[in-house]
C-alpha cells in the first residue's frame, strides 16, 4: 500500500485544522481497489471520480484495468489544485489527471450522464460550511429530494446526492462516507429518498481496528449503489482486518463468493436495515419491552459558556479568594473519570493532578451583594468580553450559570469506555461531557436495582442502536436518544427490578 501521509494527523494544531477545513482523509489502495471494482464491475468505460485529491480511485482503477483486462478512461473533479500535485507525487502522471477538472462538483457537476462514480468526498461538517453556501444547498435539497434536509448534514452528504442524480441507467456508485450519514438528523429523509429511487446493493462496515482512517474521529461506512429498481434486500459486511484482499474478492464476486477469514457477510431486508439503521449490525432476538426512559428522564450536563473562567481547580479558587459557598464540585471530562463510581477520593486525585473540579454556581444575586474579591473577578470577565459570547449572551445576568440537581447517575456523553453510566456518590454536578440520569424514584433498593440494569454489559452492547458512531469505537448519544435505550428483559430479570415495577408510573421526584 502506497504510504499516506494524512492518516496520520499532523502534529500542530494549525495543519491539523487545515487538513479538517479542506475535509481530506485520502483513501488505502485495499479499500479504494474494492471500491473501483464494484463500480467498473466487469465494463470498460469511463471512471469519474468527484473528489480527486491525491488519486487513490485513480491509481486503483489502473490495478483493476490490468487485472480485469479492461480500457478505464479517468475522469474527476477536484476544488483544489494543491491535491492533484499530491496524485502526482503519489504516482499519477500528467495524463491519468487530464480529465480531471478544477471545480465544485456539487454546483457545477459534469452535463453527461455517469455510468461509474466512485469516491471519498470532503468530509466538511455542517458548521464548517459558509452561511451563503447553506442557503444553496437547501435549494439543491429541495430540488432533488423533494424536501429540505436538516441543516446539521454536511458536505459529503450532498456530494452523494449530486453523485446520484447523475448516474446512467443501471450506473453504479462507491462512495466511503462518515456514519452520520445514516445516523444524523437528516438520514431519514435522504434514505427514504435513495431507498425508493435506486438499488442498495451493500454496506461495508469496519470493526475499529480495520477502519480506513485509524487516526480520524469518525466511523466510515461504503455505500455500494446502482441507478436501478429498488431491492427487498441488501448485503451487510463487517470487516475485521485491514490490508487484505477479502474485500476486493469478495466484491469481485458478485458478493457470491462466501468470505474465509476478515469478513463477515450478512443479508438483510431493507425495511429492516432503515429501521435499524444501515451503520448497525442486524439486531437479533425479541425487541425489548423496556427502554430506558421508562425508569429515568435525561438531561444533558452544564453548559457554562465559558469553562476556562466559570470552572476552576483548587488553586485557583485559592488565588481567587472567592468563598467556597460560590462553587459546587463538578467534573468537565470524561476521561477524569477513570472508574464507574465517582467518590470524594476521584475528586481529591483531580485536585491533586491540578483537574479544575469547582464549578462557580451563580444565581440572580445582585453585583453589589457578592464580596469583593468575586466582584473583581466577574470584572475581569467582563473585561475579556465574555458577556458577548453567544451561550453567555442569553443569561441575565450574565453570570448566573446553569443549575442541575445532583444526578446520582451520570453518562458519557461521548466516550470509547465499554461502561458508560457511573455511579454519582460523590454528589458533583457535571458539565457537557456527561449527561444527567435521573431515576423516577429515589427509593434506595429502586436506585440499587437501577445501577444492575446500567451497569450490566448487556445495556451497554444496545447504545450502538441508539448512538451516533465515531472513530475507534466511540458511540455519541443524546439525551432524547438514551431514554430509548432499550434495555434487555434478561437484564431487568437479573437486576430485581421486578418488584419496583409499580414506581415506573410515579411522577418524577427530580425538579431538572
Amino acid at each position: 500500500m502506497q504510504k499516506i501521509n494524512s492518516y496520520k494527523l499532523p502534529a500542530s494544531g494549525e495543519a491539523r485544522e487545515l487538513l479538517r477545513k479542506k475535509g481530506q482523509f485520502w483513501t488505502p489502495d485495499w479499500v479504494a481497489e474494492a471500491m473501483v471494482d464494484y463500480a467498473l464491475a466487469d465494463k470498460s468505460g469511463t471512471l469519474f471520480d468527484p473528489a480527486v485529491g491525491a488519486g487513490a480511485f485513480f491509481r486503483a482503477a489502473k490495478t483493476i484495468a490490468k487485472e480485469k483486462g479492461l480500457s478505464v478512461n479517468l475522469s474527476g473533479m477536484d476544488i483544489d489544485p494543491l491535491a492533484l500535485e499530491q496524485a502526482i507525487e503519489q504516482g499519477l502522471n500528467r495524463n491519468d489527471l487530464a480529465g480531471v477538472k478544477i471545480g465544485d462538483f456539487v454546483f457545477q457537476s459534469p452535463p453527461e450522464k455517469l455510468s461509474a462514480v466512485v469516491a471519498n468526498p470532503p468530509y466538511i461538517r455542517h458548521h464548517r460550511i459558509p452561511a451563503a453556501t447553506k442557503e444553496l444547498l437547501k435549494r439543491l435539497s429541495l430540488q432533488t429530494i423533494g424536501t429540505v434536509l436538516d441543516g446539521r448534514a454536511g458536505l459529503h452528504v450532498y456530494f452523494l446526492i449530486r453523485a446520484l442524480t447523475l448516474l446512467h441507467e443501471n450506473g453504479r456508485l462507491a462512495f466511503i462516507m462518515p456514519a452520520d450519514t445514516c445516523e444524523g438528523k437528516f438520514a431519514h429523509d435522504l434514505w427514504r429518498w435513495i431507498s425508493a429511487n435506486y438499488a442498495l446493493d451493500a454496506v461495508i462496515a469496519f470493526a475499529p481496528k480495520s477502519s480506513p482512517f485509524p487516526n480520524v474521529d469518525t466511523n466510515p461506512l461504503i455505500f455500494f449503489i446502482r441507478k436501478a429498481s429498488p431491492k427487498e434486500n441488501f448485503w451487510w459486511v463487517k470487516c475485521y482486518e485491514s490490508q487484505t484482499e477479502s474485500l476486493k474478492l469478495w466484491v469481485r464476486s458478485g458478493f457470491e463468493m462466501m468470505p474465509t477469514h476478515g469478513l463477515t457477510v450478512t443479508q438483510r431486508k431493507l425495511s429492516e436495515g432503515l429501521s435499524t439503521g444501515l451503520s448497525r449490525p442486524l439486531t437479533e432476538g425479541k425487541a425489548s419491552k423496556h427502554i430506558l426512559g421508562d425508569f429515568v428522564q435525561i438531561v444533558r450536563g452544564v453548559a457554562t459558556g465559558a469553562n476556562e473562567f466559570f470552572f476552576m481547580t483548587a488553586e485557583q479558587v485559592k488565588q481567587t479568594e472567592i468563598p467556597d459557598c460560590y462553587f459546587t464540585r463538578a467534573v468537565g471530562r470524561t476521561r477524569d473519570v477513570s472508574s464507574e463510581e465517582i467518590t470524594q477520593a476521584t475528586l481529591d486525585l483531580l485536585d491533586a493532578k491540578g483537574r479544575p473540579t469547582f464549578l462557580l454556581a451563580l444565581k440572580k444575586d445582585s453585583f453589589e451583594s457578592y464580596p469583593k474579591s468575586l466582584q473583581e473577578y466577574l470584572r475581569r470577565g467582563e473585561a475579556l468580553g465574555l458577556p458577548q459570547r453567544p451561550l453567555i449572551s442569553q443569561r441575565k445576568p450574565w453570570y448566573k450559570t446553569e443549575t442541575r440537581v445532583t444526578p446520582p447517575f451520570l453518562f458519557a456523553y461521548l466516550g470509547r469506555r465499554n461502561s458508560r453510566f457511573i455511579r454519582n456518590t460523590a454528589g458533583i454536578i457535571p458539565l457537557t461531557g456527561f449527561l444527567c440520569v435521573y431515576p423516577k424514584s429515589d427509593d434506595k433498593e429502586h436506585l440499587d436495582h437501577l445501577w444492575k440494569i446500567l451497569n450490566h454489559p448487556d445495556t451497554a452492547a444496545n447504545l450502538v442502536m441508539i448512538g451516533k458512531s465515531y472513530g475507534d469505537g466511540a458511540v455519541k448519544v443524546e439525551p432524547r436518544s438514551l431514554e430509548k435505550l432499550p434495555i434487555p428483559e434478561n437484564v431487568i430479570e437479573k437486576s430485581g427490578m421486578q418488584t419496583q415495577m409499580r414506581l415506573f408510573e410515579s411522577k418524577t421526584l427530580y425538579d431538572v
